[in-house]
C-alpha cells in the first residue's frame, strides 16, 4: 500500500496520531529531502529506511518502486512540508499505483493554503487553488485568463518574488481588489498582512522576507 502522509508546514506539534503510526511501520519513506525529512523523524524516534523521491527523480525510479509495492511492500510518501501532491511531487506516484491496482492511501493532515485562506478573512465557500504561477512562460496568459474569476484566488509563491507579483497582480487585475499575504504559518514568526493588492505591493516591494507564502486574492465582483 501507498500511504500519503502530510507533515507539518512548521510546529512540529501538528503531526497526527496515526501519521506517526504510519511512519512507525512504513517499510520505506519516500522523501522530498531526506535530510530536511531526517530532522522531523528524528524528532519523532522514528528510524525507517529513507529514499530521495523528488521532481528530479519521481519519472526514473517510478519502475522501481512498483514492483516492490506490488510484492507486498508499505510505503509512506512525505513532502519537506505539508501534504504530498499539493504543488509537491505525489501525484504521479499515486497515478501509476492506482493503475497497477495498488491501494493508496491519503491521510488528512496540514497544507498552508488551508490557514491563509481561512486567515484571509475572504470567501471561503468557493475558492480556485493554482499553487505556482508560471515565472516566465504562459505568466500573463494565466493572469489574464483569471482575471474575471468570481471564486477566491489561492497561490504560493516564493520570498524573493512576492513584491512583483503583487505588484503584477494589482496591475492586472485591479489595484483595489482586496488581498492576503501569509508567511512562515505556525512558525514563531508567522506574518499575515490584508489589504488591497495595490497596498500590499507597497509593502512588499522593497521588504527582505523569508519563508513559504500563501497569496489570497478575492474574485471578481463583476
Amino acid at each position: 500500500m501507498l500511504y500519503l502522509v502530510p507533515t507539518p508546514i512548521g510546529n512540529l506539534q501538528d503531526i497526527t496520531l496515526r501519521a506517526i503510526e504510519i511512519l512507525k511501520s512504513a517499510d520505506l519513506i519516500l522523501c522530498e529531502d531526506t535530510r530536511t525529512s531526517g530532522v522531523l523523524l528524528k524528532h519523532l524516534g522514528i528510524s525507517r529506511p529513507l529514499k530521495s523521491y523528488h521532481a528530479f527523480n519521481e519519472h526514473i525510479i517510478l519502475a522501481q518502486l512498483i514492483p516492490q509495492l506490488k510484492e507486498g511492500k508499505n510505503m509512506a510518501l512525505i513532502s519537506d512540508a505539508g501534504t504530498p501532491g499539493i504543488a509537491d511531487p505525489g501525484f504521479l506516484l499515486a497515478r501509476a499505483c492506482l493503475r497497477e491496482g495498488i491501494e493508496v492511501q491519503c491521510l488528512p493532515g496540514p497544507t498552508a493554503f488551508v490557514p491563509a485562506l481561512l486567515k484571509s478573512g475572504l470567501a471561503a465557500d468557493r475558492f480556485v487553488f493554482e499553487g505556482f504561477l508560471p515565472v516566465k512562460k504562459g505568466r500573463k496568459t494565466r493572469l489574464e485568463s483569471l482575471k474575471t474569476e468570481a471564486r477566491t484566488l489561492v497561490f504560493y509563491e516564493s520570498p524573493h518574488r512576492i513584491g512583483k507579483t503583487l505588484q503584477e497582480l494589482s496591475d492586472f487585475w485591479g489595484a483595489e481588489r482586496l488581498a492576503s499575504v501569509s508567511r512562515e504559518l505556525t512558525k514563531m514568526f508567522e506574518e499575515t498582512k490584508n489589504g488591497t493588492l495595490a497596498e500590499l505591493a507597497a509593502y512588499f516591494a522593497n521588504r527582505a522576507v523569508k519563508g513559504e507564502i500563501v497569496v489570497v486574492v478575492e474574485g471578481c465582483s463583476s
